[in-house]
């Protein structure tokens, strides 16, 4: 009897993240030698671990005619948590250096008939919309996979308008001692995620959340734990960020 279609996709999913060794001398190349088995069924495993994102995706506000940059975009699965409001921006540009996943990304727009998506292979760190600035930003648990991680910020300040509203969520760990009114970890938490996650080259950095208070004054922060699939007495940390583009 052949296993249940879910079953069968975390299955391959897992023989991946598990089994098979990641190459490539360019972080382009590395992302494509990770993916490339696992990417129809990156979705439907994620959801499971890649917590907060439809908080953070519904809490913004996307101005009418917008032109919205989801940076590290994977398969393009972040536009429906407010499809309703796709239809009504003026561009979605869905970025990643990922062909496999950028793939997947296509067929969802040609599927939805959203002719504004334009999945595009691209590099997070000098991307700049055609229209020469963003409303609005987003990272959806791709700056841990950005080894330039600062300079993708710095490109999002760069291409946001004045007032430009960034989204970000993402795995963390605090730093040891870190700012007043920030969750602190423990030394076993900074320690076990930071070697667990770095062994799929997704590094966690005590550092994002300072980085992302310089250049963006908060509109919304939280600092969550999550369910790990499989683990089921394990939370890893995560956080939603919103913060509105500073004066320059």
């Amino acid at each position: 009897m052949p296993l249940p279609q879910s079953i069968s996709s975390n299955a391959r999913v897992l023989w991946h993240l598990a089994i098979n060794r990641v190459t490539g001398s360019t972080h382009e190349e590395r992302l494509k030698s990770f993916y490339k088995g696992q990417a129809g069924d990156y979705d439907s495993f994620r959801k499971k671990l890649l917590h907060g994102r439809e908080d953070m995706l519904t809490s913004l506000e996307f101005p009418e005619q917008a032109v919205w940059v989801d940076l590290g975009a994977g398969t393009g699965s972040n536009a429906e948590y407010v499809a309703e409001t796709v239809p009504r921006l003026q561009k979605v540009y869905q970025v990643d250096l990922c062909d496999p996943l950028l793939d997947v990304a296509r067929e969802r727009a040609a599927e939805r008939g959203w002719s504004n998506v334009v999945p595009t292979h691209a590099d997070a760190t000098t991307f700049t919309p055609e229209e020469g600035s963003a409303d609005v930003v987003t990272f959806s648990y791709s700056l841990t996979m950005i080894p330039d991680w600062f300079a993708a910020i710095d490109n999002a300040f760069r291409i946001l308008k004045p007032g430009g509203v960034i989204g970000v969520v993402d795995f963390f760990v605090s730093r040891k001692y870190p700012a007043d009114g920030m969750v602190r970890h423990p030394w076993s938490t900074r320690t076990f995620w930071t070697t667990w996650f770095a062994n799929d080259n997704v590094f966690l950095n005590g550092d994002h959340l300072p980085y992302l208070h310089k250049y963006f004054t908060p509109i919304k922060l939280e600092q969550r734990r999550g369910k790990v699939p499989f683990l089921p007495l394990v939370r890893a940390p995560h956080y939603i960020f919103l913060g509105m583009k500073k004066a320059e």
